[in-house]
C-alpha cells in the first residue's frame, strides 16, 4: 500500500486535473471537506499537495510569461507578487 503522502499527492494530482472538466477551480476545496469528515490527517496531507501544486504551476506560468517577454512574444514583462514577509508554506 502506498504511502500516506503519496495517496494525497496521487488525490491532488486527479483533482486538480478534474477541475477544468469540472468547470469549478474550487472543486479541491470541496475534497478536502469531505476526507476531513473521515481523516484529518489525510485532509492535511492532500491540501498540502495542492497548495505545492498550485504554486509550481504559478511559478511555472512566470517564467513561461518571462522569457516570453525576452523573446518579444508578448509585450509587457510579468511582475513578481509584492513580498508578505514569508506568508504561506
Amino acid at each position: 500500500m502506498a504511502t500516506l503522502q503519496e495517496m494525497a499527492d496521487q488525490l491532488a494530482e486527479d483533482v486538480l486535473a478534474a477541475e477544468e472538466e469540472l468547470g469549478d477551480d474550487r472543486f479541491y476545496e470541496k475534497v478536502a471537506k469531505v476526507i476531513m469528515a473521515a481523516s484529518p490527517t489525510f485532509q492535511e496531507a492532500y491540501i498540502t499537495s495542492v497548495r505545492v501544486r498550485l504554486a509550481e504551476r504559478r511559478g511555472r506560468e512566470f517564467l513561461q510569461k518571462a522569457l516570453a517577454a525576452k523573446r518579444g512574444e508578448i509585450e509587457d514583462e510579468p511582475e513578481a507578487p509584492v513580498d508578505f514577509g514569508g506568508m504561506g508554506h
